[in-house]
């Protein structure tokens, strides 16, 4: 029957998609290394062909068939070997033939109902394929056919005006995430004409996912095109600090606006300083956020880790940018030394928090070696009036985390402390190393 079919490919595509994944392990002998061939190559386009013809099945949205399929197809295109190439190629244009087709009926505005949900489920569905695809294909066909996947993403966000899901538009964004990711510097050509999708994006906290993807990408892009952010800052950081004060805003946001201030302050050196006073205000106010925390509070615990990490984030974001390429001797940095005294207070109180996690630990111990590289022998009166047993207990544990990036940090800030003196009076007991 044809239930029974259906049933039958959504086990299939599940059987594909481990398939694939074992293949390409069992082909790897470098974990960096894409493999020349594997033991799909003979059969892969076979395989591509059939599980894409399945997703297009007019009972493909019984039993997620179209979902299992399209999820087969990512992981066939994740794991293939370079042998496979040309096929990727052809189903990278497969799939933007899909997407403009159904871009063509979705801007019709004919449709309603399950039958427009369906077709905004196709979009992301097309838009993760695509991700997978952009991945997978070598820099200059990136480049060959970036223009056509963004004017597809560009018609995405300009439909969403009438209605498209916040699903399709937060798959649209990440697929831009990709694109940046692929393209580096080159994404710059796109900046104009996406901006203002992009602040739209931001502003849409009803939709928090949508937000949240936005907030993301701003920091992929910051990292990405780091200077040349400069001329889009100002909106960026307006809209992210009131996001910041609106109580109707989704918290769980909150904690990644901070961290992607530090991105912003990194990305645009020494002109981030007109927005240090706000900056500055907004971030006291988080870091020092009194509620009383019911341990058993999972949940809360979890958020007071995560903004105190997207604060120490920020911190660090905000030291780096300042400190530029002109190092400790930069009249900048000299913006920031009023704040030091309350950072080493911020880390003393966080050292303190036996709920502590292992991220706010790794972000404390990058912040406290970020200090010492960045004013050097100017941070010694603070090291000496600030220093603390609970800092140190802090850096100690993080050199034992099971976590490499803790474990480098922690060691990392112990050995920056050591390079500009031993801790004053009262602590040559603490060992360094």
């Amino acid at each position: 029957t044809d239930a029974s079919f259906v049933a039958g490919w959504v086990f299939a595509s599940l059987a594909f998609s481990s398939l694939a994944e074992s293949a390409y392990e069992l082909a790897c002998t470098d974990e960096d290394t894409e493999p020349a061939t594997y033991s799909l190559s003979g059969a892969f386009e076979f395989l591509v062909t059939k599980v894409m013809q399945t997703a297009d099945r007019p009972d493909a949205s019984q039993n997620n068939l179209r979902t299992s399929a399209y999820e087969a197809l990512m992981d066939l295109i994740k794991y293939s070997a370079k042998d496979c190439y040309v096929v990727i190629q052809k189903t990278t244009q497969v799939m933007m033939d899909r997407l403009r087709q159904i871009l063509t009926v979705d801007a019709g505005g004919q449709l309603s109902g399950a039958d427009k949900q369906q077709l905004a489920d196709l979009e992301s569905l097309i838009c993760a394929t695509l991700q997978s695809l952009v991945r997978k294909v070598s820099r200059e066909d990136a480049l060959t056919i970036s223009s056509s996947v963004m004017e597809a993403l560009l018609l995405m966000f300009q439909t969403s005006a009438a209605g498209s899901s916040s699903g399709v538009l937060e798959d649209a964004l990440m697929t831009v995430g990709v694109l940046v990711e692929v393209l580096g510097e080159d994404f710059q050509h796109y900046m104009e004409v996406f901006f203002p999708f992009l602040k739209l994006a931001l502003q849409n906290y009803a939709a928090y996912q949508v937000c949240q993807a936005a907030v993301g990408l701003v920091g992929d892009l910051c990292r990405t095109l780091t200077a040349k952010m400069l001329p889009y800052c100002n909106s960026i950081m307006e809209i992210m600090v009131d996001n910041l004060s609106n109580a109707a805003v989704h918290r769980s946001i909150k904690p990644q606006i901070l961290s992607t201030i530090g991105d912003v302050a990194l990305s645009i050196g020494s002109g981030f300083k007109v927005y240090l006073t706000i900056v500055f205000q907004i971030l006291k106010e988080a870091a020092q956020l009194n509620v009383t925390i019911n341990k058993n509070d999972f949940e809360m615990v979890d958020y007071i880790n995560e903004l105190r990490e997207g604060c120490l984030e920020a911190y660090t974001g905000i030291v780096q940018g300042l400190k530029g390429e002109e190092g400790s001797t930069s009249g900048h940095l000299q913006l920031m030394t009023p704040e030091v005294p309350f950072l080493f207070q911020f880390i003393e109180h966080v050292a303190k928090d036996e709920d502590r996690s292992d991220g706010v630990t790794a972000c404390c111990a990058g912040l406290l070696g970020d200090l010492c590289s960045a004013y050097g022998k100017a941070l010694l009166s603070e090291l000496q009036k600030s220093p603390s047993l609970n800092i140190m207990k802090l850096l100690q544990e993080g050199k034992s985390s099971r976590t490499k990036r803790t474990k480098t940090l922690c060691s990392w800030a112990l050995k920056e402390m050591k390079a500009l003196q031993k801790w004053s009076v009262g602590m040559e007991g603490i060992m360094y190393t």
